[in-house]
């Protein structure tokens, strides 16, 4: 079971994950919507295609950019599509 936390709270929990480049993607309906709050960032990986961004918010404190996903990646990363990973400081174990 993979486990996400940031400021003392389980931000997304799951056994299917995908490890992608070393990062957990977990599916969206395991991570908790009301943490997250929709950013305009964005970025582009060359594989994987455009990737959107939330911002954690937790107990007043925010994280921006913690958590990012692909709304319609490219087919070579089809299986992460409706899946979410995390960085900058959300711990991520399994």
């Amino acid at each position: 079971m993979a486990t996400a936390r940031w400021n003392g709270a389980v931000i997304a929990e799951s056994d299917n994950t995908v490890v992608v480049e070393g990062n957990h993607y977990f599916p969206i309906d395991s991570v908790q919507q009301q943490y997250l709050q929709p950013s305009e960032t964005t970025s582009v990986c060359p594989w994987k295609g455009t990737a959107s961004y939330y911002t954690l918010r937790v107990e007043d404190q925010e994280n921006t950019d913690a958590a990012w996903y692909y709304p319609a990646p490219k087919d070579a990363a089809a299986e992460i599509k409706d899946h979410v990973a995390f960085w900058r400081g959300v711990d991520v174990t399994d």
